[in-house]
């Protein structure tokens, strides 16, 4: 099931945004255009908001059974079937080292697309819940904070100001890198 927001969202984006060098979108506090507005995908893990970059977000479906795979890292939930491909599923409240996410009423998979360093490839995200899709004035969006955050300072792209809170956007490439996570299967199981 596509949450009917992120079709809306990913419909109206006709303009490239501003990127780094290494094809991130730019905040003015990183040199990008101040004026420039992205969309991002609201979602909650426990009490704590976090966004991501709408257009990596190809759909967002019910929690629903998964496969289990042996030898995969904790916050590896398992795999789905989604329409014929095998979508590796990451329990993201693991990833950042906390426990394990349990399925509550509003617990959702948000696919998107991911890269490693050889291919393109979907993963599914296991969230707590999806909030909304809302718009962030590049301007609005300040680097990392150097230290106090609940997860590593890389997995951050940025704090955007909304209204008189932040949200911790996510840097989906460093997060949830594939190479990354593939070394630390095989670290954890002695490979």
């Amino acid at each position: 099931m596509t949450h009917p927001s992120a079709i809306q969202a990913s419909a109206t984006l006709a303009r490239p945004p501003v990127r780094t060098a290494d094809n991130k979108p730019a905040s003015p506090a990183l040199g990008g255009n101040p004026q420039e507005t992205l969309q991002y995908l609201t979602f909650s893990l426990g009490d704590e908001v976090f966004a991501m970059d709408i257009r990596t977000v190809r759909e967002i479906i019910q929690h629903c059974a998964m496969t289990v795979v042996p030898l995969m890292p904790n916050f590896v939930r398992g795999v789905i079937n989604l329409r014929g491909a095998v979508v590796p599923v990451i329990d993201l409240q693991s990833r950042f080292g906390r426990p394990n996410a349990h399925v509550g009423k509003k617990t959702c998979i948000v696919i998107f697309d991911a890269s490693s360093s050889t291919e393109k490839i979907e993963l599914g995200l296991w969230v707590d819940a999806v909030s909304e899709v809302i718009d962030i004035a590049t301007a609005q969006i300040e680097p990392p904070p150097q230290f106090g955050t609940t997860i590593q300072r890389e997995f951050i792209h940025g704090l955007g100001k909304v209204d008189k809170r932040f949200i911790v956007i996510l840097e989906p490439e460093r997060a949830l890198n594939i190479d990354d996570m593939a070394a630390i299967a095989a670290r954890q199981h002695g490979h």
